[in-house]
């Protein structure tokens, strides 16, 4: 009769100490706590990354608007002083 590794792994599992149990679940918990850690701050540095791209791409907005302004406003002023030329001829 072929006994199957899954019936091998329940007889090996059943006949540990119940101090190599404990030992294996304190293992099992160390590991999940440490993937819950490596998670949580890999979201920390994804989102201070993006706070910097999006603080970067906004100022790079601002300047290039008030760059927009400064050109309409010069526009704007050589308008007025050709048509001051205008009135006074």
């Amino acid at each position: 009769m072929m006994v199957s590794a899954a019936a091998i792994a329940v007889c090996g599992l059943a006949a540990c100490s119940q101090k190599a149990k404990d030992e294996t679940s304190e293992a099992a918990n160390t590991t999940a706590a440490d993937a819950d850690a490596t998670m949580g701050q890999a979201v920390n540095d994804v989102d201070a990354a993006t706070d910097s791209a999006l603080g970067a791409a906004g100022n790079s907005m601002d300047a290039a608007g008030n760059k927009i302004d400064n050109a309409a406003s010069d526009v704007g002023n050589g308008l007025d002083a050709a048509g001051n030329d205008i009135d006074k001829d």
